[in-house]
């Protein structure tokens, strides 16, 4: 049985623990707000490129560009997005479980797909994605030009060297896990294809076409060339913020649930506490009335 001595230290740790993990719930919780308010801000970028597009599909022009055009994927390629730092429970291992799952799947439906390369970007990430034991699976860890807090200039550096590996034919296909970003409680697994993109995915802002006769300078199809790569570029930017916010969120609620835990600990310790304090005050009562009576 414990001593007073060593319950009172033990409730003194689990009560620091219990502001530490309060402490770093309220630096998750601003962290959160601040990814939330830097994904509003990529709206309407997002918005004015999806316009453009809108107005130029209902130009009478045929467009081609290599970044839309499809072809049987033999070689997919699946840049997992993470964290670099621990903390956030079970989020790196649940996104890798989906990765899992996701391509086991692809391999049931399409049995032309023969190898898969796997991009993670964190640290936690590439850990948790090493469990994946499958010979037609590798991971290529040359993703160190970018990482789960990359914004601006790193993203879109990523961005283009998965431009050039599509484009070059390295790769057929390729698509973006990461946690969707709904609210502060709610984030899911999601993969996107970035490589070609979806026809759906460019007529999303055709309700934003204003109907009116346009003049392309130089050319519609030029125009429709410089505008892909940023529309692409827009996506990338918006699923990196959607797993910045993702991740807040995961740590918030890791660092209220040890919160709540510490909290538990703490009662029940001052319980014991208590019982073992009273305990010891009942046997000095008892042995000083007991020598009170021998006197």
């Amino acid at each position: 049985m414990a001593t007073l001595k060593e319950l009172k230290g033990r409730i003194g740790s689990v009560a620091s623990s219990e502001k530490i993990t309060g402490a770093m719930k309220m630096i998750s919780s601003a962290k959160m707000h601040k990814a939330e308010g830097a994904l509003k801000r990529l709206v309407p970028f997002r918005n004015q490129i999806q316009s453009i597009i809108a107005n130029l599909l209902t130009a009478d022009t045929v467009f081609t560009s290599p970044l839309i055009e499809a072809r049987q994927v033999r070689h997919l390629t699946v840049v997992a997005l993470g964290s670099d730092d621990g903390l956030c429970g079970a989020y790196n291992v649940n996104l890798a479980k989906y990765v899992q799952e996701y391509l086991n799947g692809l391999f049931d439906s399409q049995p032309e797909l023969t190898a898969v390369t796997l991009i993670p970007v964190g640290k936690k990430m590439a850990k948790a994605l090493r469990r994946i034991q499958d010979s037609r699976v590798s991971l290529d860890t040359a993703s160190d030009m970018v990482n789960s807090k990359a914004e601006g200039e790193a993203v879109k550096t990523f961005t283009d060297a998965l431009k050039d590996k599509f484009i070059s034919g390295d790769t057929d296909c390729v698509q973006v896990a990461y946690m969707h970003y709904f609210s502060a409680g709610r984030q899911r697994p999601q993969c996107d294809r970035l490589m070609p993109l979806e026809p759906s995915a460019l007529a999303a802002g055709a309700e934003q076409a204003t109907g009116r006769p346009y003049l392309f300078e130089p050319s519609a199809q030029d125009v429709f060339a410089a505008v892909i790569p940023m529309f692409m570029l827009s996506m990338m930017q918006e699923i990196f913020g959607q797993n910045r916010a993702s991740e807040q969120a995961a740590r918030v609620m890791a660092m209220q649930s040890a919160s709540d835990n510490a909290k538990k600990l703490l009662e029940s310790l001052q319980l014991e506490f208590n019982k073992l304090r009273q305990q010891s005050i009942t046997t000095e009562l008892l042995d000083i009335v007991g020598g009170q009576a021998r006197d």
